[in-house]
């Protein structure tokens, strides 16, 4: 299909973004990868009067390690961030991820910021934000803010991103030093979006029992979410496969099993307890 006639300019800076934002009257649209919004707007599900590309911000491909958070910025591809060295080093569970994520034309072009101000249910990303605790830092109007994941994204393409504003960049904590982290999808064979996605990161202190434990869920319902109750099973345990398989009987607990022509609510719900299984045995044992 074809969309609507629009205009499009582009901006320089963030101010110059947010400027463009403002004089748009609430009908301008941010792009920088487009792989996100050009499809909606071929089904004419936005339609947008006019687009401002911000792809050439170098300000926001950024990236840099304070304190014990890694700064991604929202302009980094996801194939740059799979390459990253300070990504690898210290969120190997993003580089991991965003490796996954689409084809090789998506990664080449899509970028961190924008997967998550989509907030696409079935996107892998969110999975690896909710492991991390990722911090979606925003500059608008009034300055620049900084919004949990889990408050930033709402619903299915539905964020608390303020009126005129633009993602910057997105924090990401970083994981103890001696943990291992997964991320491991069950890809939909037409799509290539995951029917279910599961991250991990896991840790096991000098004693033996699990120190550190986190387990993120994408593409069942309509957010992701923390598997609280596994991670709840598992800390403090000795890692084994009957502990595993018993924790892993509880990975859809938190969430609510979305159902489609392709996987109906039960068999999401068993997936939650296959891919988490698969995925805490690949970094416990």
């Amino acid at each position: 299909m074809i969309p609507v006639k629009f205009d499009y300019t582009h901006a320089e800076t963030v101010d110059e973004a947010i400027k463009l934002l403002q004089e748009s009257g609430g009908e301008g649209k941010l792009i920088a990868g487009g792989h996100s919004l050009l499809p909606l707007m071929k089904f004419r599900l936005t339609e947008p009067g006019v687009l401002i590309d911000i792809s050439r911000i170098d300000q926001l491909k950024e990236v840099k390690k304070e304190g014990d958070r890694m700064i991604v910025g929202a302009l980094m591809t996801h194939n740059e961030a799979s390459k990253h060295p300070l990504i690898k080093e210290h969120v190997p569970l993003l580089a991991d991820t965003v490796r996954q994520i689409g084809d090789l034309q998506v990664r080449n072009r899509g970028t961190i910021g924008g997967n998550i101000a989509h907030a696409d249910p079935a996107a892998d990303l969110p999975a690896a934000a909710v492991v991390l605790e990722a911090e979606v830092i925003v500059q608008g109007e009034d300055g620049e803010e900084t919004m949990g994941i889990d408050s930033f994204i709402i619903g299915p393409l539905i964020t608390m991103l303020p009126e005129n504003s633009i993602v910057t960049g997105i924090s990401f904590a970083i994981p103890p030093a001696h943990t291992k982290s997964v991320y491991l999808k069950y890809f939909h064979p037409a799509s290539g979006y995951p029917v279910i996605g599961v991250a991990a990161v896991a840790g096991v202190g000098a004693d033996g029992n699990i120190d550190y434990i986190r387990v993120g869920i994408t593409g069942v319902g309509d957010i992701a979410f923390r598997a609280e109750s596994v991670e709840q099973t598992l800390l403090g345990q000795k890692p084994s496969k009957a502990l595993i398989q018993q924790a892993a009987k509880l990975a859809a607990e938190e969430g609510e099993m979305g159902s489609d022509l392709f996987a109906s609510a039960e068999y999401r719900e068993n997936l939650c307890r296959v891919y988490t299984e698969r995925a805490l045995s690949s970094i416990l044992l």
